[in-house]
C-alpha cells in the first residue's frame, strides 16, 4: 500500500510509514533483524508447544477406557470371523500398499481404503496383542454392554464374556451374579497382593539385608583374625533371631499366597472359546461398553494414578513408571547438590583469585570447550575413573569383606550422579563467573573500606549479589543432565531396578544402587521392547512426564532465583 505525503511516495511497513527513499536506511536500523528474530521467536514457541501437544494427546489418551467392538471380518476369498477388541488407530492407506501386503483388494475400487489397528488382546489365544484389519470389511459391528475386560499382570488384555467365577475350582456364581461377585473378590486380591508386596519388600527384604549384613560382618572378623568364639556366639545369636522371624513372615507368606490364587473366572471370547483365569493375575476388571462418562473419567484418572504410583510390569509395557521417577528426581537433585559447590568455587577461583594471564585463559577456554563435549565421551570416563578406580579403591579400602563381589565398584546412583555433575559442571562456572563480573567493583572497594577482609567481602557482599546468576548456572544444568541418558547407561541406570535407592534398611540412602531412569525407561520401551504397538503409547506417556518433572525443577529454581534477584536488587543498583 502506498500513499503521497510532503515530497514522495510512503509505504507501510507493518503499523509504520516508511518513505520509499530512506527504505535503505530503515534496513540499516536493524528493524528487520528484530521482526526476523520475534517471527523465529514465536515459530519455536509454537513448534514446541505443537510438540508438547502431541505428546500429551497420544499418551493421555492411552488411560482412557475405550469401547470394546465385536464385528464380523469378512475377507474376500476367506471364511468370515468374529474378532472383538478395541479400535486403536485408523488410518486411509492406497490400494497398492494393500496389495504389497498379500490383501485381495479390488481391482477396480476406490484407490484408497481404511486400514485399522484393533488391539484384540487374548495373547495366548490369538498369539499377539494387535491385528491391523481392513475396515471395509467389517460387517455387524456392535458394541455389546457385557463385554468385559481384563487388565493382567501378565499376557496383556483378555477381551469376553463372563460366565461364571470359581472358587478352588467350585462355582460360586454365574449369570448376573457373576460381575458383583467379580467385583468383590477383585478387591480382596488387591488387598492380599498390598499385604504380599508389604512382607516380600519390607518384612522379608529387611530380614534378607540383615542377613546378609551378618554375613559381611563375620567375613570381616575373619579378615582381621578377630572371630574368637564370643563374636561367633554373638553373631550366631542374632542369626537365629533374624532367621525365627523369616519363618514366621515365611509362614504368614505361604497362607497369603493360598488366598491369593483361590479364586478363578471363566471366560467366552469372540469365537466362542473358554478359557479359565487366575484371579490373581487380574489387575482391573472393567465392562467399557457400559460405563457412563463419569465413570470413565474416574477410572481414567484412577489409571493416571496408577502410571504414576506403581511398579512397571509386562516389560516395562503395562503398570507404572514410579521407580524411574524416583530415580530420575533423586539422581537429578543429588547431581545439583554436588555440582553447585565445585562449579561455584572454581568460578570464585578464576575470577577473584587467580592472576588473570595466559594460564587462566586457556583454563576459561578449556572449560568453555568442556560445555560441549558429547554426553556419551562423560559416561565412558565416569565409567573407567569413577567406577573402577575410585569405586574399586574404595572397596579395597572400606569393604574388603564383600569383595569379590563389588560396593562401589560397579555403576550406581552415586556414580551417576558425579558423572552427570562433571558433565554439567562447566555451565555452572560459566554462569557464576558472569554473575560475578557484573558486581560492580564499588561494591567491593566499599566493603573493603569499611573494614572487612576480601573473604568477607566475597562470603556477605559479593555471593549474595550473584545468586541469581549461580541458581541461572544450576538451572540450565538441571535442564541439560535430567534428560540425557546416553551416559547414564555405563555408570547405573538399568532396564529395571527391583527395590528403590531409599528404604528402611541402614543406611537408608543406597548411593551403590542401581536405579531406573525415565530417559533410559523411554530408550527401553520404545526401541527394545518386545511388544511395540503396546509400548508406543507409554514412550509418549513417559517423555510427557520427564518434560513436566524437567520443567518442575527449572521452575522451582526460577523462582528461587527471581526471589534472590529481589532481595539483592537494591544492592545491584
Amino acid at each position: 500500500m502506498t500513499l503521497s505525503a510532503g515530497r514522495g511516495p510512503w509505504i507501510w511497513i507493518g503499523k509504520q510509514a516508511v518513505k520509499q527513499g530512506s527504505l535503505k536506511q530503515w534496513f540499516k536500523s536493524g528493524a528487520p533483524g528484530i521482526w526476523m528474530s520475534g517471527g523465529a521467536v514465536a515459530i519455536a514457541v509454537i513448534m514446541t508447544l505443537g510438540l508438547i501437544s502431541v505428546i500429551a494427546v497420544r499418551g493421555l489418551a492411552h488411560f482412557w477406557p475405550a469401547d470394546v467392538i465385536e464385528a464380523r471380518y469378512a475377507v474376500p476369498g476367506e471364511a468370515p470371523r468374529t474378532i472383538m477388541g478395541e479400535v486403536v488407530q485408523a488410518e486411509e492407506v492406497p490400494l497398492e500398499r494393500l496389495k504389497g501386503a498379500g490383501l485381495p483388494v479390488p481391482e477396480d475400487g476406490p484407490k484408497f481404503m481404511t486400514r485399522e489397528l484393533i488391539k484384540l488382546g487374548n495373547r495366548e489365544l490369538n498369539g499377539s496383542d494387535f491385528a491391523w484389519v481392513v475396515g471395509d470389511w467389517l460387517q455387524d459391528q456392535k458394541k455389546p454392554t457385557d463385554v468385559i475386560a481384563l487388565e493382567r499382570r501378565e499376557w496383556g488384555n483378555f477381551y469376553g464374556y463372563l460366565i461364571n467365577v470359581k472358587e478352588d475350582g467350585k462355582i460360586v456364581a454365574e449369570g448376573e451374579a457373576a460381575i458383583p461377585t467379580l467385583r468383590e473378590r477383585l478387591d480382596r486380591i488387591s488387598e492380599l497382593a498390598d499385604q504380599i508386596g508389604q512382607l516380600e519388600k519390607v518384612d522379608i527384604g529387611g530380614i534378607n539385608y540383615g542377613l546378609e549384613r551378618l554375613r559381611l560382618r563375620e567375613r570381616g572378623l575373619e579378615l582381621d583374625n578377630a572371630l574368637d568364639a564370643t563374636a561367633q556366639a554373638d553373631l550366631a545369636a542374632e542369626r537365629s533371631e533374624l532367621e525365627a522371624r523369616y519363618r514366621t513372615f515365611e509362614d504368614q507368606l505361604v497362607s497369603l499366597r493360598q488366598d491369593f490364587d483361590r479364586d478363578s473366572l471363566t471366560l467366552r471370547d469372540a469365537t466362542g472359546r473358554e478359557t479359565e483365569v487366575r484371579l490373581a493375575n487380574v489387575v482391573h476388571a472393567y465392562q467399557p461398553n457400559a460405563m457412563s462418562t463419569l465413570q470413565k473419567l474416574g477410572f481414567y484418572f484412577a489409571k493416571l494414578w496408577e502410571f504414576l504410583s506403581t511398579d512397571p510390569r509386562e516389560a516395562n509395557t503395562e503398570g507404572g513408571v514410579f521407580p524411574a521417577i524416583f530415580g530420575t528426581v533423586m539422581m537429578t537433585l543429588i547431581m545439583a547438590v554436588i555440582v553447585t559447590p565445585f562449579g561455584v568455587i572454581a568460578a570464585i577461583y578464576l575470577r577473584e583469585y587467580a592472576k588473570q594471564g595466559p594460564l587462566t585463559r586457556l583454563i576459561r577456554i578449556a572449560v568453555n570447550n568442556l560445555a560441549g563435549v558429547p554426553a556419551i565421551v562423560y559416561g565412558v570416563f565416569g565409567l573407567g575413573f569413577f567406577v573402577y578406580v575410585l569405586g574399586g579403591s574404595i572397596d579395597q579400602l572400606f569393604f574388603r569383606e564383600s569383595l569379590p563381589s563389588p560396593t562401589f565398584g560397579t555403576p550406581g546412583l552415586l556414580w551417576a550422579s558425579l558423572t552427570l555433575a562433571i558433565l554439567a559442571v562447566p555451565v555452572v562456572i560459566v554462569a557464576t563467573e558472569e554473575g560475578l563480573a557484573r558486581i560492580p567493583r564499588s561494591v567491593r572497594e566499599g566493603s573493603l573500606a569499611l573494614g572487612a577482609t576480601k573473604a568477607e567481602t566475597l562470603w556477605k557482599v559479593v555471593l549474595p549479589m550473584a545468586s541469581p546468576a549461580m541458581m541461572t548456572g544450576l538451572i540450565l544444568a538441571v535442564a541439560r543432565a535430567a534428560g540425557e541418558v546416553a551416559p547414564l547407561m555405563l555408570v547405573g541406570v538399568v532396564k529395571l531396578a527391583p527395590t528403590l535407592p531409599v528404604n528402611l534398611n541402614y543406611p537408608y540412602l543406597h548411593l551403590d544402587q542401581k536405579i531406573m531412569h525415565l530417559g533410559f525407561h523411554i530408550f527401553d520401551v520404545g526401541f527394545q521392547s518386545p511388544n511395540v504397538e503396546a509400548a508406543r503409547p507409554l514412550v509418549y506417556a513417559t517423555a510427557l512426564l520427564l518434560v513436566l518433572i524437567i520443567a518442575g525443577l527449572n521452575l522451582s529454581a526460577v523462582a528461587i532465583r527471581n526471589r534472590l534477584r529481589e532481595k539483592y536488587k537494591a544492592l545491584d543498583s
